[in-house]
């Protein structure tokens, strides 16, 4: 049956493109790069017009599925997609937190699975779109450079375009695990360097005069005394 619908969005080019990017990005099972990579083969100098078509449909599409997540919960996941898959994407939001959809935007792993679980796991919204951003355009782009220069013969480099995707992008995402934990660290040193000067001026603030205080009960006795 899905097949069938890419059969058919495939006969409308860049807007059914468009169509199937937008749903990959919201729930439907199978990826928008075969739509993509089945247009680039008909006509390869349009692959990169391709790219951007289906990488702002993604965009787009993102917020839908995180909204999808955040009424409907994981469970509208075990629906569509494999478990595995969904138990994985899990996996990785415990390991790394926020940027698991970083490192997500990259693997073999759809990347619906990701939006989702933003939603259900009430993920900062502008964050996961950032971390889309850049991970889309990579694939999207790497798929769409490939046909454009390479033309129809780009299509048996194009099948494990995940994998040397996710490889490539190793050093850019240890870069910015390792630029996120310096500014976290950081930052954490500022608070505690303010709370320590908060500290410093509650322990040197002046104490009542006890001495004054004390006079000033012993006077009353006195004035007493005098008037009687």
């Amino acid at each position: 049956m899905f097949q069938a619908v890419v059969d058919f969005l495939e006969d409308y080019g860049p807007w059914g493109l468009f169509a199937h990017s937008f749903l990959d990005a919201v729930i439907f099972p199978i990826p928008a790069f075969f739509t993509q990579v089945s247009l680039s083969i008909v006509n390869p100098t349009t692959a990169l017009w391709l790219a951007t078509v289906g990488y702002i449909a993604c965009l787009l599409g993102t917020p839908v599925g995180y909204y999808l997540g955040k009424v409907m919960g994981k469970s509208v996941l075990y629906r569509f997609l494999k478990a595995e898959w969904i138990d994985a994407a899990t996996s990785r939001f415990q390991k790394n937190g926020e940027s698991a959809i970083l490192i997500g935007s990259f693997t073999p792993i759809p990347f619906k699975v990701f939006t989702i679980l933003s939603g259900c796991l009430n993920f900062p919204l502008w964050r996961l779109i950032g971390y889309a951003a850049v991970g889309r355009a990579v694939k999207f782009y790497a798929v769409g450079t490939l046909f454009y220069f390479y033309g129809r013969a780009a299509e048996s480099m194009v099948k494990d375009v995940s994998l040397y995707t996710f490889l490539g992008s190793i050093p850019i995402i240890a870069a910015f695990l390792f630029i996120r934990h310096r500014l976290r660290k950081k930052k954490k040193a500022g608070e505690q360097a303010n709370g320590g000067e908060q500290n410093a001026v509650t322990d040197i603030q002046p104490e009542p005069d006890k001495k004054a205080g004390g006079g000033s009960v012993q006077a009353e006795p006195a004035g007493l005394r005098h008037d009687a």
